[in-house]
């Protein structure tokens, strides 16, 4: 979603704003600008596409200055053109948002009745609008922008600045993260730590609801109900924010790449000997009468593939919902339940609202996510950090891993407490677990032969997936890896659901990947692949070697991975999906980072 930072520096602010912007490139945007007070003056700069577009223009047409706001925009209200970009101003106000104003178009008629128009599409240009109109009615700026924040309806992060304040800048959340950042007479915003690595690592997080009040050397923090509070200052590890792509073309690649170190870091943090490493607020899993997960997209699929472990391995009754599905059915909780969240960023807007709807219905909150200081994490009982550290690119790689890594520790942890697992199968898998990362390594080993596979799927306009247990959510983010960034229609089923209708789209102009280790279920899945192999269809087989044997040779392409522990292969068997995906991306030319109407992190509903 939209980037905002904000700076009342010492040394002029164009351009750390734009390298800050850089920082929040992940997030997903389509035009960036910025706005700052020189000597008294508000003036902006705004500009459609990457950031280079910006830093031309600034570049030709400079904008000085040591106190400014800046942007990058994801369009929600209005296409992304450079009238509708970020900063949005009205007289003396500016105004950066990420977020949807849900009443702008009732305020609109509001400011009508006082003859104020708009002039763009967007509902942040409201907030300006509605500020600017409390100013003239003998408001100070701060005041102005306070009773505006009391009439928005929605989620917001706003920055404001104001022309002839070049040592003020408001900021406000509800719904949307934002942190303050503390430098020598210095202050910062940001949407995230990221974005403010650079310039400090002493961080303020703005709790729901807040409104801050900058200067350089002062910060105010008034809660939702006015009253005037204190927040934490953190500092944060300067090596977790940093983005670079070390040497890879992008940072996916980089990303993909990492999962054998990252995935070991995150064994070590949780592993001591034969013994599971968890918080003691953990509940007694033993206690529990049923597990419900919700997530959204990739974190969707990972708590479907744990839905399976805990199930078979602890006995577990499980319910796993879409985010943006769950609180709208209003399902019934019940005693001994306990709710279970994923999310990569721990900001995404639909899983925080079903948190928030479990809130007192729930035995226990849980949370698996990525950034220790995120909404989610705060607003659980339990959170359980996934140890990824930074990841860039939209399309979640190392994340989901390590989000897998995290929900089968609980699995075995909550089948260990229900009696469902002895003491010598624990020891056993968690001595398989610690292996991973090595065949993490030799799977990586196997990129050639994807790549080569990736090349032909990348001439396909249709792609189908098939898995069985296990391997069917693996091959739903299969196929939606390759939808995200190389933009071709890939869809995914159950194997044994092809003759109910998928079978129908078979020819030779289809490839199907097939997801098939040599477990239980293998046999049945080679029969749903001959089915396909009769019909015409080109199947790329992923399995190991004594699936590959077993299958022959008359398929099309066979990647064969190491043996693993049926229990571990949704870990190993991402990898290939993973570059599958990218591959066919860079024989397609699209931005594999970026790709086209995405954004990491999905703060809006």
């Amino acid at each position: 979603m939209c980037g905002i930072v904000g700076v009342l520096g010492q040394h002029e602010a164009a351009p750390l704003l734009v390298e800050a912007l850089k920082r929040l490139e992940y997030r997903g945007y389509d035009s960036a600008g910025i706005a700052t007070i020189n000597k008294g003056t508000l003036d902006r700069r705004r500009a459609v596409g990457k950031l280079v577009n910006l830093s031309d223009m600034l570049v030709h047409n400079p904008l000085p200055g040591k106190s400014g706001i800046g942007h990058t925009r994801w369009a929600t209200h209005g296409a992304p053109n450079a009238t509708n970009a970020h900063p949005h101003q009205s007289g003396p106000v500016a105004v950066v948002h990420n977020g949807i104003i849900e009443n702008f178009k009732e305020l609109r008629v509001e400011l009508a009745d006082h003859q104020i128009t708009p002039e763009t599409d967007t509902d942040t240009e409201t907030i300006a609008l509605l500020t600017h109109h409390f100013m003239q009615q003998g408001l100070s700026h701060v005041e102005a922008a306070r009773k505006c924040l009391s009439r928005l309806e929605g989620a917001f992060a706003l920055a404001f600045l104001f022309d002839g304040e070049d040592d003020l800048i408001v900021a406000a959340r509800k719904g949307s993260p934002l942190a303050i950042g503390h430098g020598d007479e210095e202050m910062f915003v940001g949407s995230d730590a990221i974005a403010l690595a650079p310039l400090t690592d002493r961080i303020t997080y703005l709790e729901e609801g807040d409104c801050a009040i900058l200067t350089r050397h002062t910060l105010d923090i008034f809660d939702e109900s006015g009253a005037n509070v204190i927040r934490e200052l953190r500092q944060i590890s300067m090596d977790a924010a940093r983005v670079d792509k070390g040497g890879y073309k992008h940072f996916m690649a980089k990303e993909i790449a990492e999962q054998p170190t990252v995935l070991a870091d995150a064994l070590r943090a949780y592993l001591d000997g034969d013994t599971i490493v968890l918080p003691d607020t953990l509940p007694d899993f033993s206690k529990i009468d049923r597990l419900t997960m919700v997530a959204c997209g990739t974190a969707f699929y990972a708590c479907l593939t744990a839905k399976y472990w805990f199930e078979q391995l602890a006995q577990l009754p499980v319910e796993v919902d879409i985010a943006s599905e769950f609180r709208y059915r209003e399902p019934p909780i019940t005693s001994g339940t306990v709710a279970l969240f994923v999310s990569q960023s721990g900001e995404t807007a639909d899983t925080l609202a079903a948190l928030r709807y479990c809130k007192g219905k729930a035995e226990k909150i849980l949370s698996v996510v990525n950034v220790d200081e995120s909404s989610i994490a705060r607003e659980s009982d339990v959170a359980l950090p996934i140890h990824a550290g930074v990841e860039v690119g939209v399309a979640s790689t190392k994340a989901f891993t390590c989000q897998l890594n995290a929900l089968l520790l609980l699995a075995l942890k909550a089948a260990h407490q229900r009696g469902k697992m002895s003491d010598e199968k624990l020891s056993e898998t968690l001595t398989n677990l610690r292996a991973l990362p090595g065949l993490f390594n030799a799977t990586l080993d196997r990129d050639p032969t994807l790549a080569k596979a990736a090349q032909k799927i990348a001439e396909a306009r249709d792609v189908l997936f098939l898995g069985r247990g296990l391997m069917y959510p693996l091959a739903l983010e299969g196929a939606l890896k390759l939808k995200e960034i190389s933009y071709i229609h890939a869809e995914a089923y159950a194997s044994g659901e092809l003759k109910h209708g998928p079978i129908a789209l078979i020819d030779k102009a289809v490839p199907v990947v097939v997801m098939a280790p040599r477990d239980t279920l293998f046999d049945k899945t080679v029969s749903n692949m001959h089915e396909v192999m009769a019909r015409g269809g080109k199947v790329c087989l992923i399995t190991d070697a004594s699936g590959a044997e077993a299958a022959g040779s008359d398929v099309w392409r066979t990647i064969v991975l190491p043996e693993v522990d049926p229990i571990l292969s949704p870990l190993l068997y991402a990898l290939p999906a993973q570059l599958l995906a990218y591959h066919a991306a860079i024989a397609k030319g699209t931005d594999v980072d970026q790709p086209r109407n995405l954004a990491k992190s999905v703060t809006v509903e």
